[in-house]
């Protein structure tokens, strides 16, 4: 995939490969990587004109939107990556789309100067990309090879691409045909040497997710050679019904079984010497289990989801229990079905999960999803880290013993994270949490061991999630937060779309008013003016909003007319900009009015208003500015 930095039909200056093809005719071998020759000579086969490039093709909304459903699963899954790249890839002038296997582009992501740039509309869902048409770029050319490319600068067959890098990674279904293409692209200038390697990653967490949703009800073995790479994309997956029939294989696990029939219809007994009955039994323990492969390799293995013992399994070959938790909120748009669906699987195996959103997103609500997902059966113990004293959130987390500080109580306490052992430990506002104590959390997440002040050390067993609305690359940067407790918060990171970004708005709106009151409906027009309003606090906002229009009216159904009279101009996106600054400029006054109140306390200021740390800094950096 790529887009023009200049005009597709101006004069772009000439590479040598580029002068010698217009010498002679046909592609210099000398000059271009195979790959890149190799599609330089298809795009001469197919007729193309290297200073005359046709213009960009477009489905019909109708294919497009039977394209977009055909693939609705594989796109909600790259969705949920695409946003993680786009946190990864820095820098400027750049997109990242997913396409169908032929080129054909079904969603993207680009950054802010790209999306404003006068190449988004011809960028867009619905354009096609295949090499016939396009020449050589990422999508085009993996849709030819199925296999990963970096098409950079003057590889590109038409000149006026030579601006630009693109990075694409095919991604394979279950079955091994391909479902899909991811692709990173940017300027030239701002091209980073990881990309490749982080699209690719993306490309085997979209294949790893299409497997486990596949096949979500049945068993899925993860193994590897080394035990400490047993929950990284490195790991074999195979899912396997509950006779040992092989039904699927990730690449790493046919990588891993090179020669072995890991193919669908095949025994567990023709690939493995280990018993399956053996591993089915290690598994109804809760434990890791060892295998041996028919030509001697020894892997470390874990069965994911054996949700019935061996004897069930004798007695009721057919019947199974379902993997996913019933969410109890909205999550009709793909992109967050997909999150959903991979936090319940990290919970699952115990996983670390890092969330990230904007306020009122629904961190919290995913966190306490995930937990319930879990089937662990320990407490669910949420933490504002923000609002806890700096001088006692180690004791709060971690615990203390009798007398060990002046005020301790009588017998001294557990902790929270004693209190969550067995359960759900949910660390929100983690960007806010004292640099002096991140340390102390990474050396509890080496070896799960609580030492209280003054107490007895204890190993605990909980499910850590965390979340933030920070930028914890720039709070590393600035040397607030540590890299490598972030490494070890972030085993699965997702990042929850604001609502304004979201395609399952009208759902949300029906669902928070039949929360608030089951007898009051919005109508579509009101539905369709909500969808057009900022909502910068997000589905914690549209609540508010919603509550204060049942206030007003009595009527069963709310209408958008309604809405303009009582809703404020401050949240609208067609108000115009000076409101937005006047409700910032009174919340800017009432955090200043509290800290003036609490005597300037921090973090007293924020647990009374409930918003972070960092928010009552920004306050005190623009008070400062403006005197």
């Amino acid at each position: 995939m790529h887009f023009s930095v200049t005009n597709p039909m101006s004069p772009a200056p000439m590479s040598p490969a580029h002068v010698t093809l217009g010498a002679r005719g046909s592609p210099p071998a000398e000059l271009l990587a195979p790959d890149i020759y190799d599609s330089w000579v298809r795009c001469v086969d197919y007729g193309l004109d290297m200073l005359k490039p046709p213009p960009i093709e477009m489905a019909s909304a109708a294919v497009l939107k039977t394209e977009q459903d055909r693939h609705n699963l594989v796109r909600g899954l790259a969705l949920a990556e695409m946003q993680t790249l786009h946190q990864q890839i820095s820098g400027s002038n750049f997109l990242i789309a997913f396409a169908t296997p032929e080129g054909l582009l079904l969603d993207f992501v680009a950054d802010t100067s790209f999306a404003q740039s006068a190449h988004a509309s011809r960028i867009r869902p619905g354009s096609i990309w295949s090499e016939s048409l396009c020449g050589t770029n990422g999508l085009g050319t993996v849709a030819h090879l199925k296999r990963s490319v970096v098409v950079h600068g003057n590889e590109h067959f038409f000149p006026c691409f030579s601006p630009l890098t693109c990075a694409a990674s095919p991604v394979f279904a279950p079955d091994g045909s391909m479902a899909g293409i991811l692709d990173a692209s940017s300027d030239c200038l701002s091209r980073q040497s990881h990309t490749r390697a982080l699209v690719a990653m993306a490309a085997t967490q979209i294949e790893n997710g299409l497997l486990r949703e596949r096949h979500r009800s049945d068993l899925l073995i993860a193994f590897h050679t080394r035990g400490e790479f047993l929950h990284t994309l490195s790991a074999g997956l195979l899912a396997v019904d509950r006779d040992g029939q092989v039904l699927a294989a990730n690449q790493s696990a046919r990588g891993l079984l090179h020669g072995l029939p890991a193919t669908p219809g095949s025994d567990f007994h023709q690939i493995f010497r280990t018993p399956f009955g053996v591993l089915m039994d290690t598994a109804a323990k809760n434990q890791r289990g060892r295998l041996q492969d028919l030509v001697g390799s020894s892997y470390v293995a874990t069965v994911e989801h054996p949700s019935i013992t061996p004897m069930m399994m004798q007695t009721q070959p057919r019947s199974r229990a379902p993997v996913h938790a019933k969410a109890n909120f909205v999550c009709a748009d793909a992109g967050v079905t997909a999150i959903v669906r991979r936090s319940e699987a990290a919970a699952q195996r115990k996983m670390p999960i890092l969330i990230r959103g904007e306020t009122g997103t629904g961190k919290e609500q995913l966190a306490r999803h995930a937990h319930l997902a879990s089937g662990r059966t320990g407490a669910f113990v949420p933490v504002n880290c923000a609002a806890l004293p700096e001088t006692l959130i180690e004791a709060e987390l971690f615990g203390y013993g009798e007398g060990a500080f002046t005020g301790a109580r009588k017998g001294g306490s557990g902790g929270l994270f004693q209190e969550a052992d067995k359960g759900t430990l949910f660390l929100d506002e983690i960007g806010d949490m004292p640099f002096a104590l991140q340390s102390v959390l990474l050396r509890f997440l080496d070896d799960w061991t609580v030492r209280p002040v003054g107490g007895v050390n204890r190993q605990v067993d909980v499910l850590l999630v965390s979340a933030t609305n920070a930028d914890l690359a720039k709070s590393i940067a600035a040397g607030r937060f540590r890299s490598d407790l972030l490494y070890r918060l972030n085993t699965l990171e997702v990042t929850l779309p604001p609502l304004r970004e979201r395609s399952d708005f009208q759902a949300i709106a029906e669902y928070v008013m039949a929360k608030i009151d089951p007898l009051r409906q919005l109508t579509p027009c009101a539905v369709d003016y909500l969808s057009k309003r900022e909502w910068r606090g997000n589905i914690r906002e549209l609540r508010n909003a919603l509550s204060r229009l049942t206030l007003h009216d009595e009527a069963r159904f709310i209408d958008h007319t309604l809405a303009e009279a009582v809703l404020p101009p401050e949240i609208s996106a067609h108000a115009p900009g000076k409101p937005v600054s006047t409700l910032h400029d009174k919340h800017v006054e009432q955090i200043l009015k509290t800290y003036a109140a609490t005597g300037n306390n921090i973090s007293e200021t924020a647990r009374r208003l409930g918003v972070s740390r960092n928010t009552i800094y920004r306050a005190l950096g623009e008070r400062a500015n403006k005197a």
